[in-house]
């Protein structure tokens, strides 16, 4: 089992997107068998282990899905290479900024953690 460093990934965040995250972490029966209290926990912890970004784009709405662009936005001001998602037909158009969407399989697999 291969464990992810810190070097090797390292979650980006802004507030407009946390605030995303937690509203849609928090959904009633989203998470079964979790108490508000420890999907805070894990919350917090995430945001702990993330690179918070002050975001000042005006260029949106650029996805389908205008709470999309929260993601793309973090993903350009960090200069990130990808969009970890398990919707890449959500982020078409994010390869105008050299970003690709790519599946966590797909990340695993290209640098060789699968």
């Amino acid at each position: 089992m291969m464990l992810l460093t810190e070097d090797l990934f390292i979650p980006n965040i802004s507030v407009p997107l946390f605030i995303e995250y937690k509203s849609v972490a928090k959904r009633e029966g989203l998470v079964a068998n979790l108490a508000p209290q420890e999907v805070d926990a894990i919350l917090d912890y995430y945001l702990s282990k993330s690179k918070i970004h002050k975001i000042y784009y005006l260029w949106r709405p650029l996805l389908k899905d205008p709470k999309d662009d929260l993601v793309l936005e973090v993903a350009v001001t960090s200069e990130s290479r990808c969009i970890i998602t398990f919707n890449k037909k959500d982020f078409k158009g994010c390869e105008k900024f050299g970003i690709s969407a790519v599946t966590p399989y797909e990340y695993m697999t290209e640098r060789g953690l699968l």
